[in-house]
């Protein structure tokens, strides 16, 4: 699978965007796939090679991760630039709607996306994140995004890797593997870190962090979603998952077991779920 590209613009400057692109390139359903934080899009390749009989799937690093440029102004980091580079993943797609999955962050952005008027979403899953995050999640995850480590080895990256998204769930050592294969960055003096640009946290770390309040978004969007919770999540709590499924789009709800933030969606029965969930959903009204 070779990574494509396509070039967004910040107050910076122009910057490169990569995506990978799965099924058939003249495919009218399309679903997008955006990742978290400090991830990238090959989270997304097990669902989009199993998707991607029925969809075109569409995975893409946002600035600063990945196979992406970083970002020459840092404070750029942040949902206004965000919005700007998953419009221009959208435009590049040649379609009017199209599907979203967005993990944690990528949820967020998701969420943002579907609020708007004329919105290009058109069904909408959120794995693992909600209109209130509380304050103690945040500094949780804060905590491991502003102080970025290096190792001498890339092995010991791989254990760091596994003990920071262990909320991931119970992935195999392949799984694993692959997540330090295209997460791992070597840099000059031959240690190794994680692959995004640790100034992401600038804008992060910019204020005092509390709980977030986004029900106002969540009250604008009138797509199908389906909401994915890991069930030992601490950013998407029990009863922030329950009362979405009652307000804004009244979603639908499912929990992950063995998981935390978040659910990596890497194995045929989540999967399953999703594409099930896709196939019944596939008369969406009009967005508010």
């Amino acid at each position: 699978m070779k990574t494509q590209y396509l070039t967004s613009c910040s107050i910076g400057g122009l910057h490169k965007l990569a995506y990978l692109e799965w099924g058939e390139a003249y495919n009218p359903n399309v679903l997008i796939c955006a990742h978290g934080l400090t991830r990238n899009k090959h989270d997304f390749d097990v669902l989009a090679k199993k998707l991607s009989d029925s969809y075109r799937v569409i995975c893409f690093d946002l600035p600063g991760r990945g196979e992406s440029d970083w970002l020459n102004n840092k404070m750029a980091y942040d949902y206004s630039q965000y919005t700007v580079d998953a419009l221009m993943v959208i435009a590049r797609t040649g379609v009017e709607k199209v599907d979203w999955l967005g993990t944690s962050m990528g949820g967020l952005l998701g969420m943002a996306l579907a609020s708007m008027p004329n919105s290009p979403i058109k069904r909408l899953i959120i794995n693992d994140v909600g209109p209130h995050l509380p304050k103690e999640a945040l500094m949780r995850i804060a905590e491991y995004v502003g102080q970025q480590p290096y190792f001498d080895t890339a092995e010991e990256l791989g254990q760091y890797i596994r003990t920071v998204y262990a909320g991931f769930g119970d992935l195999t050592d392949q799984q694993w593997k692959n997540m330090l294969t295209f997460g791992q960055r070597t840099l000059d003096n031959g240690q190794f870190t994680l692959n995004y640009d640790p100034d992401i946290s600038k804008v992060f770390m910019d204020k005092p962090l509390e709980d977030l309040n986004l029900w106002p978004v969540w009250e604008n969007i009138a797509q199908p979603t389906l909401v994915i919770k890991g069930k030992n999540s601490d950013l998407l709590q029990a009863d922030t998952a329950q009362k979405m499924t009652t307000t804004g789009p009244n979603a639908t709800l499912i929990t992950i077991e063995n998981t935390a933030h978040a659910p990596a969606l890497m194995n045929n029965v989540d999967i399953n779920i999703i594409k099930d969930w896709l196939s019944q959903n596939n008369n969406p009204v009009a967005a508010k």
